[in-house]
């Protein structure tokens, strides 16, 4: 049984949290989220602590209970660090390259993929090979991560594509000749 939901999240002296029934504002240094949690779990703030409380011990309460506390949790990450994801690029002639806040991927296709953030992400180019991602929501810093290493998915042959930093890519074996 996973007890997520039994840990209180400590907040930090720098971080602002309103809780106005189950919508939760979470106000830091490194900006602002707010969001709106399923009416049956029953969060409560207490000094520096929040706590997630379930109703009932039913299933769905109970799934509820480890995912709310776990969301409001890397909300306060969020805030006080921030989230990070970093890709590679591998591959002959495959680069990346940024055009304002826009990222511009040649990744052997016969033009150019251009890819523009969603407000509140930065995606920042090292080298000509490696992207990162880089917000306060964990949430859409993975989904823009995601959709960027959609654009040419690494190949079990050669390896070639967009992968996550020490992402395994399990090779195959080629044909084999008579």
């Amino acid at each position: 049984m996973s007890r997520v939901g039994l840990r209180p999240t400590v907040v930090p002296s720098d971080v602002t949290v309103t809780i106005d029934g189950n919508h939760v504002k979470v106000k830091g240094p490194k900006g602002e989220l707010s969001r709106t949690f399923h009416p049956d779990m029953i969060i409560k703030q207490e000094e520096n602590e929040i706590k997630v409380e379930r109703p009932s011990d039913s299933k769905e309460h109970r799934s509820l209970h480890g995912t709310t506390s776990s969301i409001i949790n890397n909300m306060v990450t969020g805030v006080t660090k921030g989230y990070e994801k970093k890709l590679e690029l591998i591959g002959v002639g495959y680069r990346a390259s940024k055009q304002g806040k826009n990222l511009i991927l040649n990744v052997g296709y016969s033009h150019p993929v251009e890819i523009v953030p969603e407000e509140g992400i930065e995606i920042d180019v090292e080298g000509n090979t490696k992207v990162s991602v880089k917000g306060i929501d964990k949430e859409r810093v993975g989904a823009v991560a995601s959709n960027i290493r959609a654009v040419r998915k690494p190949e079990p042959y050669k390896g070639k594509g967009i992968r996550y930093e020490n992402e395994y890519v399990r090779r195959k074996e080629g044909k084999t000749g008579k």
